[in-house]
């Protein structure tokens, strides 16, 4: 099985990925156990001293003015995941609490938030024996960071609390970790605190939504491809050059990607033979800009994910010099845009493809095609709702697409007044990735369909590539009225699994 070695700083998206979605094993380095060490030595001769420190001698947010005595201390840790612990709703899937915990540990590793090696040792002890704590899907604001998440899993590590087991049975953390003979943490000064105070949910959940959306931006370019095909639509604009003097990279990217697919195709511009088209519609002719642009908001966001990965998010941290200093960079502004501007971005990816596919099925628009590309319209419906569900998903990502980073609601007695919301913004962006992959199926299933429906005209070799693999995956092809759902089912697990892209690229190679 594949190993990540976890240091004080080098964590990739790819680690990430491997763990929360790979069961990656986790072992730390020799250089994150004695980072770890020396900033517990830090920790341990600030609490001995009288002195007042935020985290290790004192109270928490709006609590901070208490001084707890040291008999209190071990106390006070143990209350804060308690008393933090308080999320509710539904459980959060198994990769985001994966995610989640090793995102987590990576910052405890840098060695500046003051934890004990064995306390890190058990975080990586508990993602390697399968467990995964119950998180709920409410109760962070995002600030300071996921409050609510990070004590729920903290509370496993206690051996409190409940967790899911690796046969995905949910019992008692505590006989779970007894099963695996993991020791519980007894938590001391500044630990508590250290394991709640991060951005590790909504930033694992930005690295799966990136991960994910790569391949939805190269199958929506296939899938714009296909129906600029089954249109009979010209492939002249997606030229190089006309990219060329708007120099997005984006852009460039989907034009070619598109230009690929429709390499050798016999349908695009037949139609300048008998019915002459000056442009074909935006949605057709202007897909490279739609989906460049949102392939550029990716880019943007993966650089605020790299920024964030190299971060040591904690409050307070430890610094080389020895100092325990309170800070603000538990704040999830950075990621809680980059989140919702993915979501923005999807939204307009998945209503440009249904303006596509709508367009397929009108007979006043598809250039000969039938009515709804049904085998007898009238007797068949052919694909109209499935064109109605297309567009609802459409609609609830235009609903997901309202900014949660814009709102901010006070909160611990106006000591943390103004917070990011970057959990939900996270939340939210995980539907639209689920809703803009059954819209992408949807446009790929009617596509395949008309380009078929095309009879005496010979399509792209991609395209037949994609025609027969799609149709190898339970994908049916044109014909009288059948039962959708599981056909549309399968169009979803074949663009989902990355099979879209798969198949396109035997004939293409690498898309871009």
């Amino acid at each position: 099985m594949h190993t990540v070695v976890v240091g004080t700083s080098g964590v990739t998206a790819s680690d990430v990925l491997a763990v929360a979605r790979g069961g990656a094993r986790i072992e730390l380095s020799a250089e994150a156990v004695a980072a770890l060490a020396a900033a517990r030595e830090i920790v341990d001769a600030l609490a001995a001293k009288p002195d007042p420190v935020y985290g290790v001698s004192t109270g928490f947010g709006a609590l901070a003015t208490r001084h707890i005595s040291q008999e209190l201390r071990a106390q006070l840790q143990r209350n804060i995941v308690r008393s933090h612990a308080a999320g509710m709703g539904p459980r959060v899937e198994r990769e985001v609490v994966r995610a989640l915990m090793f995102l987590r540990l990576k910052t405890v590793c840098s060695g500046h938030t003051g934890v004990r090696p064995e306390v890190a040792q058990t975080m990586a002890d508990v993602l390697n024996a399968g467990i995964t704590p119950v998180v709920h899907e409410y109760g962070s604001l995002g600030c300071s960071g996921d409050l609510a998440p990070l004590s729920h899993c903290a509370l496993t590590l206690m051996g409190e609390g409940e967790a899911e087991g690796p046969d995905g049975s949910v019992r008692p953390a505590g006989e779970l970790l007894a099963e695996h003979g993991i020791a519980p943490v007894e938590l001391r000064e500044k630990e508590g605190l250290a394991l709640l105070n991060g951005t590790d949910g909504m930033l694992g959940m930005l690295i799966m939504a990136l991960a994910d959306l790569d391949t939805l931006y190269k199958s929506a370019d296939v899938t714009a491809a296909l129906t600029l095909e089954a249109l009979l639509g010209t492939d002249k604009v997606l030229a190089p050059e006309l990219h060329a003097i708007r120099p997005h990279p984006g852009q460039g990217a989907s034009a070619a990607n598109m230009l690929a697919v429709l390499k050798g195709s016999q349908l695009t511009g037949h139609h300048q033979d008998d019915a002459p088209r000056v442009q074909d519609a935006y949605s057709v002719r202007c897909a490279p800009q739609v989906a460049g642009a949102g392939r550029d908001t990716l880019a943007h966001a993966r650089l605020v994910a790299e920024r964030e990965l190299a971060s040591a998010v904690d409050n307070p941290v430890v610094l080389p010099d020895g100092r325990v200093e309170s800070n603000g960079n538990f704040h999830g502004a950075p990621v809680a845009y980059v989140l919702d501007f993915l979501a923005i971005a999807a939204a307009d990816l998945g209503s440009i493809a249904e303006r596509r596919t709508d367009r397929l099925l009108d007979k006043n628009r598809s250039h000969g095609l039938p009515p709804f590309l049904a085998d007898d319209a009238g007797v068949d419906s052919g694909l109209m709702i499935a064109q109605y569900t297309q567009a609802a998903l459409v609609s609830e990502l235009k609903r997901l697409a309202v900014p949660a980073s814009a709102d901010s609601i006070p909160s611990s007695a106006m000591q943390e007044d103004h917070v990011s919301m970057g959990w939900s913004a996270a939340r939210k962006l995980r539907t639209a990735v689920d809703n803009l992959t059954r819209v992408i199926a949807i446009e790929l299933y009617a596509a395949t369909r008309a380009i078929e429906l095309r009879e005496g005209l010979t399509p792209a070799p991609a395209s037949q590539e994609v025609i027969e693999a799609a149709r190898a995956a339970g994908v049916r092809g044109p014909g009288p009225d059948r039962f959708l759902a599981p056909d549309l089912a399968a169009a979803d697990a074949f663009v989902r699994g990355g099979d879209l892209v798969t198949a396109v690229e035997k004939v293409t190679g690498p898309l871009r």
